[in-house]
């Protein structure tokens, strides 16, 4: 559980930071753009991109805090 806690929230936090690189040069930045996909079909997210990108990135660096809570199994 603790390795998948890890593997998730790193995932999660290199996505949304690429995410909110995206957003800030205005689209110039693609790699690794998969965020792009919820912020564009979700249509309360639409136009707070930038916000759920960094909603995204404090998720996933609260995964990373909280796999060292959770005892190795």
């Amino acid at each position: 559980m603790k390795k998948f806690l890890e593997t998730t929230g790193f995932l999660i936090t290199i996505f949304a930071v690429c995410g909110v690189i995206r957003e800030l040069t205005d689209g110039w930045f693609r790699f690794m753009g998969i965020t792009r996909h919820l912020t564009d079909h979700v249509w309360f997210l639409q136009d707070r991109a930038l916000f759920a990108n960094i909603v995204l990135a404090v998720v996933g660096v609260v995964l990373m805090i909280v796999s060292d809570r959770v005892r190795k199994s």
